[in-house]
């Protein structure tokens, strides 16, 4: 598996494009399409908030399907808390963006994110649907990038190259995602293009299992958003041998690609959480399951007291043990461990006497890795997410405005 720099069009059969159609206020990119020549396979896990904005209602159905053929998103309006006339919108998304491409309703996509509460402006983003079809097959994919993006500071990308059957295969996907993110999914949009051959049901299962091991374990703030996406489309071109069930003895190489770069994208979102100064990584281990290691490790993670301590290089251990002790989660009080990188804060459930001076510099750092010990069974899981800073409230406080 070798990680490479591309953009989301470079797997065989893919375009991508991006346009400013004045959706945002900003008049940066807004909206962006995702086309391939043939049908693709395809796979989706969407948002578990029971106040699920229209497109994903209709892109839960699409997906559901074997195959699609785009994707079309707008970026500025969520089509969230919209009513009746929102799923009429989405649906006129879907039909403008079939006839654009001369294709089938049932073979196109749709996601929106950005304000709740606010209908499409239907003639900007008609404009906007016109215009990005006009641009398949003339821009290299990063202008779609641009226009999934809300809060975001920076593009998020990731790239791999592997080899089936003596086939170069290609995985890429772009992500956005910064602020009301925790799992369940989060406002997060995910889309992820592979030109594998590999059959619908066998995708569909691998993007679920791997949703929870990547995008369902991170956090910035604990709210679990409206519009949640993750796509996945395989064109089915690279000439490999079809990945047809879990036996194929190329299904672990191409899972543990599809992993890497969900994973790799997962955690892009983290470190651009809203203001964030800090990507802190947290496992917790000795857990009687996964389950519980996983509740120990989201406690810690969403703590507005630990998230808070970390921003301002507080070494104020307690608040991680405290935590974890409200979690839910089993543990022995007694034999409880933590460590913040290589220093051993406690031991058999007290204060180590470890050296301040070294912890102070730990806090210094960007990257912060945290490891509790639960002590009662062998079950591990691994949480990433960010600090909270000043600007995380400002920017959340000016957000609509």
């Amino acid at each position: 598996m070798k990680k490479i720099d591309a953009t989301i069009s470079a797997p065989q059969g893919f375009c991508a494009a991006g346009v400013k159609a004045n959706i945002k206020k900003s008049g940066k990119h807004d909206v962006g399409l995702l086309y391939c020549e043939t049908p693709a396979s395809v796979a989706g896990v969407f948002t578990q908030n029971k106040m699920a904005a229209a497109p994903v209602h209709i892109s839960r159905a699409a997906a559901g399907r074997d195959y699609a053929r785009a994707l079309i998103v707008n970026s500025g309006c969520a089509n969230a808390c919209t009513g009746d006339q929102g799923m009429l919108d989405a649906r006129a998304m879907v039909q403008m963006t079939a006839n654009a491409l001369d294709i089938s309703t049932n073979e196109v996509l749709v996601c929106s994110t950005g304000v709740i509460g606010q209908l499409l402006p239907m003639g900007k983003v008609a404009d906007g649907i016109r215009d990005v079809a006009k641009e398949i097959g003339k821009q290299d994919g990063s202008e779609f990038a641009l226009a999934i993006m809300t809060t975001d500071t920076f593009m998020k990308k990731a790239a791999y190259e592997i080899e089936i059957d003596g086939h170069k295969v290609l995985l890429s996907g772009v992500a956005k995602g910064a602020g009301m993110i925790h799992p369940n999914m989060a406002t997060m949009l995910c889309f992820i293009t592979t030109d594998v051959n590999i059959c619908p049901k066998v995708l569909k299962k691998m993007v679920s299992e791997i949703a929870n091991k990547s995008f369902n374990m991170i956090v910035v703030d604990g709210d679990t958003s409206t519009n949640d996406t993750m796509l996945v489309m395989a064109s089915n071109l690279a000439g490999n041998c079809q990945i047809d069930s879990e036996q194929h003895p190329d299904y672990n190489n191409f899972y543990q690609a599809l992993l890497a770069i969900s994973q790799d994208l997962a955690k892009l979102i983290v470190r651009d959480g809203e203001g964030a100064t800090k990507f802190l990584e947290i496992n917790v281990k000795g857990a009687k399951d996964f389950a519980q290691a996983k509740m120990a490790a989201m406690s810690i993670a969403k703590s507005p007291l630990v998230k808070t301590a970390f921003f301002g290089k507080d070494a104020n251990w307690g608040r991680i043990i405290c935590a974890a002790g409200y979690s839910g989660a089993d543990l022995d009080p007694k034999n409880v461990t933590l460590h913040i990188e290589d220093l051993c804060i406690m031991k058999n459930g007290l204060d180590t006497e470890y050296n301040v001076q070294r912890l102070t510099a730990i806090m210094q750092n960007t990257d912060i890795k945290i490891t509790l010990d639960l002590a009662v069974g062998n079950e591990e899981a691994t949480v990433w997410t960010c600090d909270f800073s000043y600007d995380y409230v400002k920017i959340n406080a000016e957000y609509h405005t």
